[in-house]
């Protein structure tokens, strides 16, 4: 436990820089090559924890730290510890003792006592500690301020519950290839390897408890995939037929792009920016099957990768915020700053101009984000269809979008989404 006490400490603290954590766990894995499976996912997990309820982790250490402590290691290593005391399994008396010990390898004579004194204390005076938090939103809910202010303005029935669900660990949902399987050969499958699960729709299975992929009955030979089920709407949302041209642009991973390609037989192109990315991408078609013409672009700039010839169908799975995928995304929490959302509008803009006059006339572009802010949303495709002409705004399928103007609050079974399907005319 000790090890993975450090690298979490480490991982907090450079998330807190303003580093990305799935960057800086990779990063510090290398660094570490001896350690066990077990405790790189211990690392991650408490790296994860810590940075999920960072904000009261934080309150409750300022309460009981008597001065300012200067020392980044000690502070994140508090955290960690103090996030196994309050949320993790583990026993109480072994994270301490664990804690003392990582304490004593950063060689400072007081840092053992002073992180056997915070942590004995916390476990003394929880009750009191959680009392004077009462009051204490950022504690309570363990997100910026800004951020709580900008859910309670925009949606004011459903901000507390959606910061709730941001706070739970996110189920495993599959997306069933039906090219192979259905939901109800895949279920008994997944019985026989003693996976519980259930089934969402026709496509779409949540399994009781992640696994690893290499558990999945079928997963190398592609019967199915890994897709949170709101991502699962897209495919069916862009409804592309047999026969039709179709561009995924900012397509990386290539979950939605695989997904399209489950569903028809089209041609495909599948754009993205980043060159190792679509490495990815075609790692998951080869998977599955599937071909596609994969482009190295910028979705913003099409007329250095486009061929001139108009789609019938485009997915714009823009850049944004992500602020429904935060449960997925822990760092996203402390990592975005308010005015990111005007920068991120402002780049959706520009790719959604440039991507329309790739459209075919009768087309239909769907435009996805995984943000709940309004700016990169609603009032993203009010401008747009201001100031286009020719753009009409077409009903979704799905009764969850239907009923909210296009927007998949995170819950129980997805993530949040945002979508709107544009037809030109």
């Amino acid at each position: 436990m000790q090890v993975s006490q450090q690298l979490a400490a480490q991982a907090v603290g450079q998330v807190l820089d303003g580093r990305n954590l799935s960057v800086v766990l990779e990063t510090l894995f290398q660094h570490y090559p001896h350690i066990t499976p077990q405790q790189r996912a211990t690392s991650q997990d408490l790296a994860y924890g810590t940075l999920r309820f960072y904000a009261r982790l934080e309150a409750f250490l300022q309460q009981l730290l008597q001065k300012p402590l200067t020392e980044a290691f000690i502070h994140h290593l508090l955290l960690v510890s103090l996030y196994q005391l309050a949320y993790d399994k583990a026993g109480a008396h072994t994270v301490v003792n664990q804690a003392v010990l990582a304490a004593a390898k950063t060689k400072k004579s007081w840092a053992k006592g002073l992180v056997n004194a915070v942590l004995r204390n916390f476990l003394r005076q929880r009750d009191v500690l959680e009392q004077k938090l009462a009051n204490n939103q950022v504690a309570q809910y363990s997100y910026p301020q800004w951020w709580i202010n900008k859910l309670k303005q925009q949606y004011p029935d459903d901000w507390a519950s959606m910061l709730e669900a941001g706070n739970q660990h996110p189920p495993m949902t599959l997306r069933v290839n039906r090219r192979h399987s259905d939901t109800d050969h895949y279920l008994q499958r997944l019985q026989a390897a003693d996976l519980p699960a259930q089934a969402l729709d026709a496509q779409a299975i949540m399994l009781e408890h992640a696994v690893p992929v290499s558990r999945l009955p079928g997963f190398e030979q592609g019967l199915a995939s890994v897709q949170d089920w709101g991502a699962q709407f897209a495919a069916l949302e862009l409804d592309a037929k047999d026969g039709m041209r179709v561009l995924d642009a900012c397509c990386a991973p290539g979950g939605k792009t695989g997904h399209v390609l489950e569903l028809a037989d089209v041609h495909m192109t599948a754009m993205d920016n980043d060159a190792k990315r679509l490495q990815r991408v075609q790692q998951n078609l080869d998977r599955l099957g599937l071909q596609a013409s994969l482009v190295q672009g910028d979705a913003s700039t099409p007329d250095t990768w486009w061929d001139g010839q108009p789609y019938d169908r485009i997915l714009a799975d823009v850049p944004c915020t992500a602020s429904g995928i935060v449960r997925r995304h822990v760092d996203i929490k402390w990592l975005r700053r308010e005015q990111d959302i005007a920068a991120f509008a402002e780049q959706q803009r520009v790719i959604l101009q440039g991507l329309w006059r790739l459209l075919a006339k009768g087309g239909k572009l769907l435009y996805v984000t995984c943000s709940v802010f309004h700016e990169e949303n609603q009032q993203q495709i009010a401008h747009f269809l201001r100031s286009q002409p020719d753009a009409r705004l077409l009903p979704l399928k799905h009764d969850a979008l239907q009923s909210n103007q296009g927007q998949l609050l995170p819950g129980t079974e997805h993530d949040g989404f945002f979508y709107a399907l544009l037809q030109k005319v």
